[in-house]
């Protein structure tokens, strides 16, 4: 009953009135960083739960990314998938800025995937798809996220996977030069510091899938020079074990590929028969 409801409540996001603390209810935390805490929260009136983040002002003005926030909260809130974490809306007072977001009730994927050490195949295939489908609406509306990582991955209650943290996105028809998002996870343009697009994204579903089968990034190494190395001449190998098929070792193959323009489309992933016969349709991995 508590997700009908809280789907119905959802409807009612956003509002005219501006938002205020008062309007919620706070209760445990959820998370921390530099910039801010996250916290569970209770709208008042509707009694929808929610995720609220305070961030810090000073911080954000102290590391001087006033823009790259503001950019962040225009381009999420206007996002509306089911694998896309919704920003409801925002407000701030005098010390603090807050987001009003989707609560994810099974946390990051990160945490999961530490636990467990690495996913099955039906796992990595639904969250692959779920990720293909979410980014594919992202293209659509010309967002690239930039920053694909289990960090970054939250799980609803069903299971179901979601894109956070937008705070590396772009929303541009042109390519983009700045180097951007998280070592292990970047693509070869960016180390060598030419020109991108869409299709970093595409690379990074690549490095996800090899992380969720074998529980480690592919071009892993001592330091961030000899990553950037692995990167570069794209010095993928498959471990012996865990197993896994042939057919995901294909994908990640169509998706590593240095020229971009070669990568794997998204739309061609959804079709690819390692996808077809081991995601599940609705999402859900519970």
């Amino acid at each position: 009953m508590a997700s009908s409801r809280n789907k119905e409540n959802q409807q009612k996001y956003p509002r005219d009135k501006p938002w205020s603390l008062d309007d919620f209810e706070i209760g445990k935390p959820l998370g921390k960083g530099k910039f801010g805490r996250v916290y569970l929260a209770r709208e008042k009136k509707s009694q929808y739960i929610v995720a609220l983040k305070v961030i810090f002002k000073d911080q954000i003005e102290k590391y001087k990314l006033n823009n790259q926030l503001g950019r962040e909260m225009e381009i999420q809130s206007k996002l509306n998938h089911p694998n896309v974490l919704r920003l409801f809306g925002w407000f701030h007072d005098a010390h603090h800025i807050y987001l009003i977001l989707e609560y994810c009730h099974g946390g990051e994927l990160y945490k999961l995937l530490s636990k467990i050490g690495h996913l099955s195949e039906h796992q990595a295939a639904t969250y692959i798809a779920s990720l293909t489908k979410a980014l594919a609406y992202c293209h659509q509306k010309n967002v690239i996220h930039r920053d694909i990582k289990p960090e970054n991955l939250l799980l609803d209650f069903e299971g179901r996977l979601k894109i956070a943290d937008f705070g590396w996105s772009v929303q541009s028809t042109s390519k983009r030069k700045t180097m951007c998002g998280t070592l292990d996870y970047l693509a070869p343009e960016m180390v060598e510091n030419r020109a991108h697009d869409y299709a970093v994204d595409n690379w990074t579903l690549g490095v996800l899938c090899y992380e969720f089968l074998y529980g480690a990034p592919p071009f892993e190494a001592e330091n961030q020079i000899d990553t950037f190395k692995r990167i570069v001449a794209v010095d993928l190998s498959f471990p012996s074990t865990p197993p896994v098929s042939v057919e995901a070792k294909n994908l990640i193959r169509l998706l590593l590929v240095k020229d971009s323009s070669k990568r794997l489309s998204l739309q061609k992933i959804l079709e690819h028969p390692w996808i077809v016969q081991n995601a599940d349709p609705n999402g859900t991995c519970n």
